[in-house]
């Protein structure tokens, strides 16, 4: 979903990250509110003030939605859900978690925190508006706070839409999992009702465009087609922890795997493996044990001309949690670690032993095999 993240800062143990994708939000929405928003409700500003509105605003604003996703954490982390940490991205902000709620009466809780925050903080927004319009506050100070106001109570009423995976959309599937017991079934149905949704923001920004409304109707196109994708994501998200939950790993990994001496030369290496295989890491043995890996990482640190002049040996890698597993780890889990390192092939390694290879693809064409002989 995310790709570069830069880590911002870190509170009550959460790490707060932005998406690459967020600077060019922040720009957007800053731009928007000096040259659009401020300008239109509060006259007679020079345009330096205006930016200044417009910044504050931006920071405002980024500032309610990591609010608005602290919550949903801290409701999160109080029924033992591990939290990744929140992100900052184009759209918005989200709560990582690294497991799913374990009952409705969780998901619920966890859903309908964020949108109380937004309206807690709202209303605070309001309270301290009201004081400042009474002292005599300045007219762009309280135009700012004015907008915060107004947005934390849009933010809420949007995330309260059916849409899965908007807040709303998670409430509903809470529901329908407590009335039922059923979550894949309330997932496909939130998610089904998020995607049409996602279709009507599609057609709307679309007609948006054509009469006029350029900027806006980008807007409702992109958000259309992010809300559209994430609910088809959720489902299949769900069809894929249902087929691997409880799933060791042995079941999938080759048991002979091809691996590379630490005597070969990185050039030989290239050459009859690299080029011959189409792999982007092997294991390195010397017959008795493993000694670790080497992948296009280390080979690339090396300049070309020397690679025939050195080992693998001297650029070897030393195993590690990142590209190493057990045989009784969890496919879950497995699955987990390559998402977050990037590496689709690990190591199974028992005391020092190279058991096998474990690659992404043979894990996706179990999963795509279960699903088909399993679905409903």
């Amino acid at each position: 979903m995310f790709g570069k993240r830069i880590p911002l800062f870190k509170l009550f143990g959460f790490t707060v990250n932005a998406d690459l994708s967020w600077l060019i939000l922040a720009v957007l929405v800053s731009w928007s509110l000096a040259k659009g928003l401020f300008p239109h409700y509060f006259e007679g500003f020079s345009n330096r003030i205006y930016w200044w509105m417009g910044i504050a605003g931006a920071v405002g604003l980024f500032m309610s939605i990591i609010f608005h996703e602290f919550c949903h954490s801290l409701v999160a982390r109080q029924f033992g859900l591990q939290m990744k940490g929140i992100t900052l991205f184009i759209f918005g902000g989200v709560a990582e978690m690294e497991s799913q709620p374990e009952s409705p009466k969780v998901e619920f809780l966890m859903a309908i925190a964020g949108p109380i925050s937004s309206v807690f903080l709202g209303a605070i927004l309001y309270l301290i508006h009201s004081a400042g319009q009474n002292l005599g506050w300045s007219k762009p100070l309280n135009g700012v706070l004015q907008y915060l106001m107004v947005i934390n109570f849009i933010l809420a009423g949007f995330n309260l839409l059916p849409a899965f995976p908007l807040d709303g959309g998670r409430v509903l599937r809470s529901i329908l999992w407590g009335i039922k017991g059923n979550l894949r079934w309330a997932t496909r149905v939130a998610s089904g009702l998020g995607s049409v949704f996602g279709i009507f923001l599609i057609v709307f920004g679309f007609l948006n465009f054509i009469t006029g409304n350029f900027i806006g109707g980008i807007w409702y196109f992109l958000i259309g087609m992010f809300i559209r994708q994430a609910s088809q994501m959720s489902y299949s998200q769900l069809l894929m922890r249902n087929a691997l939950a409880g799933e060791e790993i042995r079941q999938f990994m080759k048991t002979e795997p091809i691996s590379v001496s630490p005597s070969l030369t990185v050039e030989q290496l290239v050459n009859d493996y690299f080029y011959k295989y189409h792999y982007k890491m092997f294991p390195v043995s010397n017959g008795d044990g493993l000694i670790g890996c080497v992948g296009l990482k280390q080979v690339k640190e090396l300049p070309r001309e020397e690679w025939r002049r050195h080992v693998i040996g001297d650029v070897v890698a030393p195993c590690s949690d990142e590209n190493a597993i057990s045989p009784q780890t969890d496919a879950l889990q497995a699955l987990s670690l390559m998402n977050r390192t990037g590496n689709s092939r690990l190591m199974v390694v028992d005391k020092n032993r190279l058991l096998g290879i474990v690659t992404l693809k043979d894990m996706l064409k179990f999963l795509s095999l279960k699903i088909d002989l399993e679905e409903e």
